[in-house]
């Protein structure tokens, strides 16, 4: 599982001044970052790029707002993107003032956001 470390820091560091009640679980080939134990948001590294990816989680408005964007790469599935779901590339998150505009995205909706069912 490929991810930077100082950017898996600086996720931390926003989500602990939010005082977010946060863990970390590595998942699709990252590290993944579950807020009230729900899937917030998350990151890796592409295989075939190596650039380094945001997962964020966030509302129907901002998702829809955020296909426009050249930035961004909908979550796949088997058959069609995860709704709610996108990939941030590297340029589109870089700046700190970027990255927490995705975080706080990924934070409003959480509350709305379903819990994955206990397997």
């Amino acid at each position: 599982m490929a991810f930077d470390e100082n950017n898996a820091q600086r996720i931390r560091t926003f989500l602990q001044h939010k005082e977010a009640d946060f863990f970390e679980k590595r998942m699709f080939g990252g590290l993944v970052f579950m807020v009230d134990n729900k899937m917030c948001c998350g990151i890796r590294m592409d295989k075939q790029t190596g650039e380094n990816l945001l997962l964020c989680r966030i509302g129907d408005k901002a998702y829809e707002d955020a296909l426009e964007r050249d930035d961004i790469i909908p979550m796949p599935n088997s058959e069609r993107p995860m709704k709610n779901y996108i990939f941030v590339t590297e340029n589109g998150w870089q700046r700190n003032q970027d990255l927490e505009f995705w975080l706080e995205l990924c934070l409003e909706f959480n509350p709305l956001a379903k819990a994955s069912k206990k397997k």
